[in-house]
């Protein structure tokens, strides 16, 4: 979560005085699931709130986060291979990128 956010979401848990047991946002699963598959329709998108919890793993992963933060932190796994798996395949650019900035070019 970028500094920013993270600043304005602790200042709303402040100015709402909620517990740290209890819910930011009083939203269950299905809610949540709902609000992003009709977005989604809108935008002509097929999409699953899993699809963007999958997105923020692959782009922190693409972007230099090391595993095992993306793995414990941001995805929350017991098991590094689950977040292995969860990440899936690089593309062959995606490679030869990751191989030009490995070797500095």
């Amino acid at each position: 979560m970028p500094e920013h956010i993270a600043i304005r979401l602790a200042e709303y848990v402040a100015s709402e005085q909620l517990s740290s047991e209890g819910r930011v946002f009083p939203l269950c699963y299905t809610t949540v699931r709902n609000l992003v598959t009709e977005l989604g329709k809108k935008m002509n998108v097929k999409i699953s709130p899993h699809d963007l919890r999958r997105h923020s793993a692959t782009y922190a992963s693409r972007n230099g986060v090391p595993l095992e933060i993306i793995s414990k932190i941001i995805l929350r796994h017991q098991d590094l291979k689950t977040t292995q798996i969860y990440l899936g395949k690089i593309s062959d650019t995606e490679a030869i990128r990751w191989m030009d900035v490995l070797h500095g070019k």
